[in-house]
């Protein structure tokens, strides 16, 4: 994709000729999921990833899926979910995806570190009026293994597999009941750190903030 979509301190740049969204529709279209290189301006980036060196991290156990850690609340995943929450970004994501108009998104940052025995495994994220995942890549550190891995729920055969080693890159994949992914196995010496979560169709963002304070 040589278009340009990325999250900056004060806006959302995108940046789509004709041509380039046609082309990045068409991918979406055909193999369900789509990647966003620069996802997250460097500089941006530089500013998460020292704020996430000093954020704890807690223990996280999906039931029957998997295990992780995952960043507790805080000025990282604060600034991610508010520009995440930029109506530009989701009504260009609705176009280009097909998937209908957003109300907000919503995620977490997680790691998955080998040393731990963290896993991952096929599940279909269906659920709470979920339309498109986002996981964003934000290692220090190269790691191996843990590509997304994408198939249809019917058989077990691989439709994609998608890897994601550069930090501040972003890939973004269809929810739904028809289809399931998991992250492989991350192995050697380094974690797996992401931002991920989903645009969904409802709540809008200023009631799921107005639950959140409510609860």
């Amino acid at each position: 994709m040589n278009g340009v979509l990325q999250l900056q301190h004060n806006r959302t740049l995108i940046d789509f000729s004709d041509d380039r969204f046609r082309s990045a529709q068409e991918h979406f279209r055909t193999y369900s999921y789509l990647k966003l290189p620069g996802f997250v301006e460097a500089s941006l980036l530089s500013q998460l990833l020292d704020v996430l060196d000093r954020t704890p991290f807690y223990e996280r156990v999906h039931p029957g899926i998997g295990t992780e850690i995952c960043a507790s609340p805080g000025p990282a995943t604060g600034a991610l979910e508010l520009m995440m929450n930029d109506v530009a970004l989701q009504a260009f994501v609705s176009d280009l995806t097909g998937c209908g108009p957003i109300g907000c998104y919503e995620g977490r940052i997680y790691r998955l570190n080998p040393a731990d025995g963290h896993y991952d495994s096929w599940h279909s994220d269906v659920g709470q009026d979920r339309l498109l995942a986002v996981s964003v890549n934000l290692c220090r550190n190269p790691f191996e293994g843990g590509r997304l891995q994408i198939r249809r729920a019917d058989a077990d055969e691989i439709l994609a597999e998608v890897d994601n080693p550069t930090p501040g890159d972003a890939v973004m994949f269809l929810v739904d009941p028809s289809m399931r992914h998991r992250v492989a196995s991350v192995t050697g010496l380094h974690p797996r750190t992401a931002w991920a979560g989903w645009f969904r169709s409802a709540p809008r963002f200023a009631d799921l903030l107005h639950e959140r304070l409510a609860s």
